[in-house]
């Protein structure tokens, strides 16, 4: 088992997170409030309101949570390609078995990460300031513990699973492009005679893989924001998954699935520059790897 490539995923997903998560909050609160009508309206009014604390609010389970769930995605990842090539023989992987072992990845990864998810989502969109004078409601949440305890107490720990069939929808089909993307434009970037395309080119593939993923996982990733929103502060609207798709399409329009789309791209390449940078430095010290210089391929060997 390459135990080296879930210590590395673990590291990366912390770096990612740290870069991303401000964008995130924005990302959430224009999938599942209305009040906010655009990237630059939403931060504005964010930081006017809530200060540089509104942008990180939620961060410390999730930063927690993700360092587990970038294990999984990445170890998954690696195993499950190790097998497939073990399967034909130990021949070198296929595109098809990339593909194959980012769903695996994606999904299993999901188990891990929808409780820390949830509270992630809910404190990013409880959008009372804790400063006085500025809002006479109170925040229902008073941190991510309180948080988690208050949607066991209420829902039961199913609770912390809501939204999960949309969350698995969106990253094995996110995760699978993303890998195959990943290994595709690190083909194209190695120069001839060599194996390896040199740091340049891992980050500028990892951050394309990312919005690529991103593109594919956005409408799934809206469903999951809402259904996770549902209910929190008022009656609950929808009455499960195929009600939550069809009541915002019929309300909002189909566009509504990809109103999130450019900040998720626009956050998704300096995220994932960073990810694939960290994980391939790390597994490459890990698994003491020569002196060449060059990053070690995580796709197709």
């Amino acid at each position: 088992m390459h135990i080296a490539d879930f210590v590395s995923g673990s590291c990366a997903g912390a770096c990612g997170v740290a870069v991303g998560y401000p964008l995130d909050t924005v990302k959430v609160r224009i999938q599942t409030q209305k009040q906010f009508t655009g990237v630059w309206q939403c931060a504005v009014a964010t930081f006017s309101k809530e200060g540089v604390h509104g942008f990180f609010k939620g961060m410390s389970l999730p930063l927690i949570t993700i360092t587990m769930t970038s294990s999984v995605v990445f170890g998954t990842y690696r195993n499950c390609l190790q097998c497939l090539s073990q399967a034909r023989g130990c021949g070198p992987n296929t595109k098809l078995d990339v593909f194959l072992s980012g769903l695996a990845g994606g999904i299993a990864q999901t188990l891990v990460m929808s409780p820390g998810d949830i509270v992630k989502v809910r404190l990013q969109c409880q959008t009372e300031s804790k400063r006085k004078g500025v809002s006479m409601l109170k925040p229902k949440y008073h941190g991510p513990v309180h948080c988690l305890l208050s949607i066991i107490k209420e829902d039961g720990f199913k609770g912390l699973y809501r939204g999960v069939l949309p969350l698995m929808l969106r990253d094995g089909p996110s995760y699978a492009t993303y890998f195959l993307t990943y290994t595709t434009i690190c083909e194209w970037l190695t120069d001839s005679g060599e194996k390896r395309p040199n740091w340049a080119g891992v980050m500028l593939a990892g951050g394309i893989a990312g919005m690529v993923g991103w593109s594919i996982g956005t409408p799934m990733d809206v469903i999951k924001a809402r259904l996770q929103m549902d209910g929190a502060r008022e009656t609950k609207r929808y009455k499960g998954f195929y009600h939550c798709i069809t009541e915002t399409a019929r309300m909002e329009g189909v566009g509504v699935f990809y109103r999130s789309l450019g900040i998720n791209c626009l956050r998704a390449f300096p995220v994932n520059m960073v990810v694939f940078f960290t994980y391939e430095v790390l597994t490459g010290f890990l698994k003491h790897a020569p002196d060449s210089g060059d990053p070690p391929r995580v796709g197709l060997e």
